[in-house]
C-alpha cells in the first residue's frame, strides 16, 4: 500500500539533534570511520541517550495520540551515518517507543538532499552547512544549537499537554526587505520605511509555509484545546507592528501571540510563554536563549551574510 505524506506535518530532524552522539563523534575524528563503524556496531544494542531534540520530538508524536483515525505528524529521520551503523539509531528509537519509520542513511554524504522529496515542512540539524543548504532549497530549516542546562525549559512543564513554537519576525517568518534597511541605515530609517509600507505586506521568509502547516494542523482541534501553540517574538515595535500584523492577515494565518519587544532582551518573555522552541536568524539571540530554551538558529538573511 502506497502511504502518502502530503496530508501530514512532516519534520526532518538529524540523528545528532535527536541523540547525544558525542562519544561516538568523538571516536570517528580521532580514529577514523572504521574505529567509528565498529564502535556503533559494539554498543548497538546500547540505547543513545537522548539529544536536544528529543522532548520536541516526543511532543510532536503524541500529537498523533490525540487524533482519531491516521496519523497527523510524520517525523523523518536523516543520518550520515551507514544503515549499518545506523542500526544503534533504529534500536535507540525502538528502545524509547518513538513512531519513527522513515529514514534516510546516507554514509557520509549530506542528507538534506531528502527533505524535499519527503516533503518535509522542517529540517533540523547540528549541521549548519545542510541547514543552509535546506533553506536554500525552499525549505524551513534550523541549525538545533547545543543547550547548556540540557535544554529543557522548566516553565514548559506548565504546558506538558501542548506544544509551544516560538518564531523572529524579519528573516525567519518575514523576509529580510526591512532588516536590510535597519542595517544599511539605521532605526529611524527602518521605522519610516515601515511606518510608509505598513499597508504593503511583507514577503514570506523561510518559516512562512511551516507556520501555515502547523495553522492547518491546528485548525483540526478545539481552538481552547489545541496541542500548538505559536507565538511571534520580535525586537520590532510601534509603529513597526502594523505592518507585521497586516501582513499576516493577508496570508490568512493567524498567530496565537505576539510579543513586539522593541529591543528588549528575548530571553524572559521565552520563558514566561513557556516556549519549548525558538527560531531566530540572529546566533547572538539564539545563545542567550539556548541557554535556557531548546533553539534553533535560521542562518538566513542580511544578518548571516559573510561580511
Amino acid at each position: 500500500m502506497v502511504s502518502k505524506l502530503g496530508d501530514k506535518l512532516v519534520i526532518a530532524i538529524s540523528s545528532r539533534a535527536m541523540f547525544k552522539m558525542d562519544d561516538s563523534h568523538r571516536v570517528y575524528e580521532q580514529e577514523g570511520l572504521a574505529a567509528y563503524s565498529q564502535y556503533q556496531i559494539d554498543h548497538e544494542d546500547e540505547p543513545l541517550e537522548p539529544g536536544d531534540a528529543f522532548p520536541l520530538v516526543k511532543k510532536l508524536l503524541s500529537i498523533n495520540e490525540r487524533l482519531e483515525g491516521e496519523s497527523r505528524v510524520e517525523i523523518i529521520l536523516l543520518s550520515r551515518n551507514s544503515a549499518d551503523t545506523g542500526l544503534r539509531v533504529f534500536n535507540s528509537i525502538e528502545h524509547y517507543g518513538l513512531s519513527i519509520a522513515r529514514a534516510a542513511f546516507c554514509s557520509g554524504e549530506s542528507p538534506y538532499r531528502y527533505v524535499q522529496a519527503f516533503g518535509c515542512h522542517l529540517f533540523l540539524s547540528t549541521d549548519a552547512e545542510d541547514v543552509r543548504s535546506a533553506l536554500d532549497a525552499g525549505v524551513a530549516a534550523a541549525t538545533f544549537l547545543p543547550a547548556s542546562n540540557g535544554g529543557a525549559n522548566v516553565d514548559s512543564l506548565k504546558h506538558v499537554d501542548q506544544l509551544r513554537f516560538a518564531f523572529d519576525g524579519d528573516a525567519v517568518l518575514f523576509s529580510d526587505e526591512a532588516e536590510q534597511v535597519y542595517k544599511a541605515d539605521g532605526l529611524e530609517a527602518f521605522t519610516a520605511t515601515e511606518r510608509a509600507a505598513a499597508k504593503e505586506p511583507l514577503s514570506g521568509g523561510p518559516f512562512k509555509s511551516f507556520l501555515a502547516a502547523l495553522q492547518m494542523l491546528q485548525a483540526e482541534f478545539p481552538g481552547d484545546d489545541s496541542p500548538i501553540r505559536t507565538a511571534l517574538v520580535t525586537a520590532r515595535s510601534a509603529p513597526a507592528h502594523e505592518r507585521v500584523i497586516r501582513t499576516l492577515r493577508a496570508w490568512h494565518i493567524r498567530i496565537d501571540e505576539s510579543l513586539f519587544l522593541g529591543g528588549l532582551p528575548k530571553v524572559e518573555f521565552l520563558r514566561a510563554y513557556g516556549a519549548d522552541v525558538f527560531f531566530d536568524d540572529q546566533r547572538g539571540h539564539c545563545d542567550l536563549a539556548a541557554e535556557h530554551i531548546a533553539t534553533g538558529h535560521v542562518p538566513h538573511g542580511v544578518a548571516n551574510k559573510a561580511t
